[in-house]
């Protein structure tokens, strides 16, 4: 197993281990549909925003869902919670638009396409329940790749990204299968490709190429999360605002140099689905 070093990753983790037994992958060819599914607002931009708006550019049709309401995410103890939780998905729907560029022509805006499973924030769980609502959207939308947390990450501390990892993949299993859930009335689909972001072992980079500021100004949309999650205390602040984008450049870089590239997204790819 090869040791590769790196700087923390936007998300405060640092870059995982190589498998053993060579080199990642690198580079799916550009899917139809692609369907990220991320525990809270702002994961999915923090865990692949690169990589969507850079299949988007190229014809993706790109679909979000985000399975919590977001509503512990401040620090502020007097917040307003409803108020919280309409802001983030409002962010959620402009940050989607900013990774996809352009309204795809008979598919409706970029902000149609994010969805909302609106469970509690902090107390998300892998139950059956939410695997029928997941493999309900995965069958409806017929995702070429599914894009999710990996549940499998050494000392992860929030329990909604592990198990948004372990709910994702009890979904993809089955949305594929004819058996589970019968009563969602949509034929099974089984997507291609399961990449898992902020792996624990990689074994697959998407290259980032010019999308690192489009992931930027992305994650800045969701202008709620820059104090607790981005370190800018003022978000009019240029040179906190620099400090941030540096430090998702960083990443992308030790993310990329894992398959030789300047920048990059790491994930771990499961394809035998």
């Amino acid at each position: 197993m090869t040791d590769v070093p790196g700087p923390p990753g936007a998300s405060g983790l640092p870059v995982g281990d190589l498998l053993a037994g060579g080199p990642p992958t690198v580079a799916l060819p550009v899917p139809e549909r692609a369907l990220a599914i991320g525990a809270h607002p702002d994961d999915i931009e923090f865990g692949c925003g690169a990589t969507l708006a850079r299949w988007a550019a190229a014809g993706c049709r790109v679909h979000h869902l985000v399975l919590t309401d977001g509503s512990k995410g401040s620090w502020d103890p007097d917040a307003d919670l409803a108020a919280l939780v309409a802001a983030r998905e409002a962010e959620c729907r402009a940050a989607a638009a900013v990774l996809d560029g352009r309204a795809g022509a008979g598919d409706g805006p970029a902000t149609d396409r994010v969805r909302f499973l609106r469970r509690i924030d902090g107390e998300l769980v892998d139950d059956a329940d939410g695997r029928r609502q997941v493999a309900g959207v995965i069958r409806e939308l017929r995702p070429t790749v599914v894009l999710a947390h990996d549940p499998w990450r050494r000392y992860r501390l929030h329990p909604d990204h592990r198990n948004a990892g372990f709910l994702t993949i009890g979904a993809v299993v089955a949305a594929r299968d004819p058996h589970f859930f019968p009563e969602i009335g949509i034929a099974p689909h089984r997507p291609g490709h399961l990449l898992l972001w902020e792996p624990d072992l990689p074994n697959h980079v998407e290259p980032a190429g010019e999308f690192a500021d489009v992931k930027v100004a992305a994650l800045l949309v969701h202008a709620s999360q820059q104090l607790s999650t981005m370190g800018i205390t003022d978000g009019d602040d240029d040179p906190e605002r620099a400090a941030f984008a540096a430090r998702v450049g960083r990443q992308l870089a030790a993310h990329g140099a894992l398959a030789g590239l300047p920048a990059g997204e790491a994930f771990h790819r499961i394809s035998d689905l």
